[in-house]
């Protein structure tokens, strides 16, 4: 019996080193995990740099000082230049009316001097049927009258039998004029 109870004696002491391996163990882990525990729960606070941490080195001060004065050129070439955008924006706004402008007064134009030549031509055309209707003889002394330039006018535009009839009329001086001018009314049209 005395070996059953050496055995025995011995696996009491094996248990208990193994309980208090864990324990130790238990103990350990209960003592991290609270201070982990901790850190996590912990409210984060920012550090505030110190002013040291912040200046720059002094060799650096020179290159940081033109490099912010470039940065102030720059904001302010920026903002001339959203200026002259505005300005070029009204600009081109103001052109675009003006166009918008001209190209109606230049239709209205249009249309004023299209009624003019129309109002003219009509007249025009009333004279000639006017003078063709009289007496050769009373025409002819009417276009005595006239400047042989306007005397020709009227004479081109006439039947060839009317314009005979005054042109008959006329003194010889007269009817040489008025015929040179109708010669040469086409003389400068080209030919080709």
């Amino acid at each position: 019996m005395s070996a059953r109870r050496k055995r025995r004696t011995g696996r009491g002491t094996l248990a208990v080193i193994a309980a208090l391996l864990i324990g130790s163990a238990l103990l350990r882990a209960g003592l991290g995990a609270g201070a982990a525990l901790a850190v996590v729960d912990a409210p984060s606070v920012p550090v505030a740099p110190t002013p040291e941490a912040c200046e720059p080195p002094k060799d650096m001060g020179p290159v940081l000082e033109a490099m912010n004065a470039r940065e102030d050129r720059l904001k302010q070439r920026e903002a001339q230049l959203q200026d002259r955008m505005r300005a070029l924006a009204v600009a081109e706004e103001e052109i675009r009316q003006k166009t918008q402008e001209l190209v109606a007064a230049e239709e209205q134009l249009r249309a004023t001097i299209a009624l003019a030549d129309s109002a003219a031509e009509d007249d025009i055309t009333r004279l000639v049927a006017v003078y063709q209707a009289m007496k050769p003889k009373d025409a002819a002394a009417l276009f005595e009258t006239m400047d042989p330039e306007f005397a020709a006018g009227f004479l081109g535009r006439m039947q060839p039998d009317a314009a005979a009839g005054i042109m008959a009329g006329l003194s010889p001086q007269t009817a040489y004029s008025v015929s040179v001018i109708l010669a040469g009314r086409n003389a400068s049209v080209p030919t080709e």
